[in-house]
């Protein structure tokens, strides 16, 4: 299957999504470099800002088979601007805080499945591959950005 590819900045970062012919995103990643191309117009319009609902975006990691798909599902139920603590997440799905942590350190598409929106009951928890994007994405999404 012919996968397309684009990026798009995103603070001081390139996000770079990967999808299929059927508009499935299999991948979003992060990274320091990068060269602007085509991106999904509702990824683009979200990363400038705008209160977009990005869970009506097909992703690999919904996907009824996919590892964690259940645990993905409930985190897109959590609304833009808000968030919701691991141990929430793990009560809604039938599993531990750890695991929920596991999965989203796996998760193949941040943003549709919106992982920065997942926290610590101690402060805001972790984010591959940099703590500062996740800080830079809840503090757009409060309007501090």
């Amino acid at each position: 299957m012919a996968m397309r590819e684009g990026a798009c900045h995103f603070d001081l970062w390139w996000v770079h999504v990967s999808w299929d012919a059927k508009d499935v995103v299999h991948r979003i990643r992060f990274l320091s470099y990068g060269a602007e191309g085509t991106v999904p117009g509702m990824i683009r319009d979200f990363l400038s800002g705008e209160k977009v609902d990005l869970s009506s975006i097909p992703t690999v990691a919904t996907e009824r088979d996919a590892p964690f798909s259940p645990i993905y599902q409930a985190v897109q139920e959590i609304p833009y601007g808000l968030t919701a603590t691991y141990g929430e997440i793990a009560g809604k799905t039938g599993t531990s805080p750890r695991t929920v942590g596991v999965a989203m350190r796996r998760n193949p598409t941040p943003l549709i499945v919106p992982c920065h929106r997942v926290v610590s009951v101690r402060g805001v928890g972790g984010f591959t591959p940099d703590i500062r994007i996740k800080m830079a994405l809840l503090a757009m999404e409060q309007g501090k950005k």
